[in-house]
């Protein structure tokens, strides 16, 4: 199972991905923390969600850790599942009140970040971390192994 996790192949463009994708949840989840009433438990609590407080700092753990997982391309694939469940909810719980009152073109508009980062994030999933990973490093590790 490990072997289907981290096995990727050789891309050296994968980093750009990655680096693009990790950055800007790292960056996220600690704002979260930074700016709590913006962005984390008052941005929450906006939308509608239980426990804000709680949320705010769950997602915003989650961003930190799997985001600092897709920049040192560690255990990608599985860093990015929980990252595809952020993106998913947040384009389903604000961008779908904004297509319904401004039309597709401003919903768009407004979430171009969130349509990169949730392709970005299936991108990887598929790929895994390209050759510059940890991934990569213990793949053929084992590769060499069973030789």
């Amino acid at each position: 199972m490990l072997k289907r996790i981290i096995k990727t192949p050789p891309q050296t463009t994968t980093i750009i991905i990655r680096l693009m994708v990790g950055a800007v949840f790292l960056s996220e989840g600690i704002q979260k923390f930074l700016y709590p009433d913006k962005l984390g438990a008052g941005r929450f609590e906006k939308i509608g969600f239980p426990e804000p407080e709680f949320l705010g700092y769950l997602v915003g753990s989650f961003e930190i850790g799997c985001g600092l997982l897709v920049l040192l391309g560690f255990l990608t694939r599985l860093a990015t599942i929980p990252l595809l469940a952020i993106m998913l909810v947040a384009i389903a719980t604000t961008k779908a009140k904004l297509i319904a009152e401004d039309g597709l073109w401003l919903m768009l508009h407004e979430s171009r970040t969130d349509w990169s980062m949730l392709l970005g994030s299936v991108f990887l999933l598929i790929t895994g971390g390209g050759k510059w990973s940890i991934d990569r490093s213990i793949w053929k590790k084992q590769q060499n192994n069973e030789t």
